[in-house]
């Protein structure tokens, strides 16, 4: 696909999903008087579907690195689209819940695929801006989810909530497949682009075996994991943790055996990839319990409707929102380490000021501050785990991205549970503030900033040599020296031994300002 629709797929896909988790909540308790369903029963037509996911984001990145991103984005989404519409015209409760698990199998399988092809498509210098993009249009579908919800359940009832992803799901799936044929006939070798002119991204096969019993590990330690932080009382939650660790070892003795894992190695081994899904987790598990706890102290604390409790929450949404294109601003100017401890620290300042409101403009003052915080990371964080994966991994890489965005709230939800329980309304607050504060030494294996430019014409030019009208290029230069070309602000730089990131096929695509090292963002 070429690159506008690329952005727009993956930029769909991602607000789709955001979509259907937001508007749900708000319809589930009409969905429990129309179908006459216990509370456990409406609560799995969510857990169903996070078990789902969350079982199998990983292997199915996989499959898109095997088959191709574009692929198994459109199979997701003409899935998801068709498990939605089922749910809409479901007649039992069991039907809901049978066909919200098979929505999350398709949600699998397009949620990796919205970064991974992008990573496929974009060059990594230029992946700041889409990843921006994509991270806007999910605090934007976050936001307006609740509205949408509340407006089509109130006017035409709980199925119609479903509807809503249909149409798009359609569409988008659709012109992955058409965008897909008309990228492959664009690209033979009579309409091939020079490889100067553009850049080429690989072709979206690999052939590498299939982990398959590493994936049925890591798909059972994953669900089995989920399931104990939704219900982690009883016995069905300490037989929960108990699976968790067997399978969790297992997958672990897999992977040290098999000849392709399904964790490649210059994946999981980058300190930089692993810190970056640890921040995810940390600071996602902060802003959902954060949030599910506000919700409480607005309400009963306080005494505010829910809808005005919606109300006071619409800061976060505008600051989230917000925060993603200044994060791309921030990712090329400072680095990715110094733009993820700020954040992060801002997000903890944010968690503590909400902590100790007194009234709703300090509740909207706390809001914004986490929103702010929490957005930059995401796109901060996100943005080092698809540039350093290796391209062939882009698809594990965007499965191991989404799994820590869908382990993290679902930590976070039960951790405020408990503490909400056992230290008061407040104290979750205060330990999701402590907890992302104490992350913080992760920032240290991320990458910094851009190295400065070194003053000075390059070595063995000289600065007197006769230049070419036309291009400013020097007219004669010493045999084996290549010439200086200004970049825009008017600095000369050698075009000579060019940075491996700037070239396809050993061709240099043009000049360029500063470089990237492979320690820099």
């Amino acid at each position: 696909m070429n690159r506008p629709l690329t952005l727009a797929s993956s930029v769909c896909g991602a607000m789709v999903v955001a979509l259907d988790g937001t508007v749900l909540m708000v319809a589930q308790p009409t969905l429990q008087r129309d179908l006459d369903a216990s509370f456990t029963q409406v609560q799995w037509t969510s857990t169903g579907y996070l078990v789902a996911v969350a079982a199998l984001l990983v292997f199915a990145g996989r499959l898109g690195d095997r088959y191709g991103h574009r692929r198994t984005f459109a199979l997701g989404m003409l899935g998801f689209g068709a498990a939605s519409a089922g749910v809409a015209v479901a007649p039992g409760v069991g039907w809901v819940i049978g066909l919200r698990v098979v929505q999350g199998v398709f949600g699998a399988l397009l949620q990796p695929a919205t970064l991974g092809m992008l990573r496929t498509t974009y060059p990594p210098e230029a992946l700041r801006r889409p990843i921006a993009a994509r991270t806007a249009a999910i605090g934007l579908a976050a936001a307006a989810g609740p509205v949408l919800g509340g407006a089509l359940t109130t006017g035409f009832g709980w199925r119609s909530v479903f509807l809503l992803n249909v149409v798009p799901a359609v569409v988008f799936g659709t012109l992955a497949l058409v965008g897909g044929k008309r990228s492959r006939a664009a690209s033979s070798p009579v309409s091939r682009p020079a490889p100067e002119m553009a850049w080429e991204p690989r072709p979206e096969t690999d052939r590498t075996p299939l982990d398959v019993p590493g994936a049925l590990w890591l798909a059972v330690a994953l669900a089995c994991l989920v399931h104990t932080l939704v219900a982690p009382s009883g016995p069905a939650g300490a037989l929960g943790a108990v699976a968790t660790v067997v399978a969790g070892a297992g997958f672990v003795r897999r992977e040290r055996r098999a000849p392709a894992p399904l964790l490649p190695p210059a994946v999981v081994g980058s300190p930089a990839v692993g810190a970056s899904l640890a921040l995810l987790v940390t600071v996602s598990a902060a802003l959902n319990g954060g949030l599910f706890t506000c919700v409480y102290v607005l309400q009963d604390d306080l005494g505010l409707a829910p809808l005005r409790t919606a109300l006071v929450g619409l800061p976060l949404a505008a600051s989230l929102v917000a925060a993603a294109p200044v994060s791309a601003v921030l990712l090329r100017r400072a680095g990715a380490r110094s733009t993820v401890a700020g954040a992060t620290a801002v997000l903890a300042t944010g968690l503590l000021v909400l902590a100790a409101a007194p009234g709703t403009a300090a509740f909207c003052a706390g809001f914004a501050l986490v929103g702010a915080g929490f957005g930059t990371v995401m796109v901060a964080a996100t943005h080092v785990v698809v540039r350093q994966s290796p391209e062939a991994s882009a698809g594990v890489a965007g499965g191991l991205q989404q799994t820590a965005m869908n382990v993290g709230p679902v930590l976070g939800v039960a951790s405020a549970t408990v503490l909400v329980g056992a230290a008061g309304t407040r104290s979750p607050l205060i330990v999701l503030a402590v907890a992302a504060v104490a992350a913080l030494p992760l920032c240290r294996a991320l990458p910094g900033g851009p190295r400065p430019l070194a003053a000075g014409p390059p070595t063995g030019v000289s600065a007197s040599l006769p230049a070419d009208a036309s291009t400013g290029v020097s007219a004669s230069l010493p045999a084996g020296v290549a010439a200086a070309v200004p970049d825009p602000l008017g600095r000369p730089v050698p075009a000579g031994p060019s940075d491996a990131r700037h070239t396809v096929r050993a061709v240099e695509r043009g000049s360029f300002g500063p470089s990237l090292g492979d320690d820099e963002v």
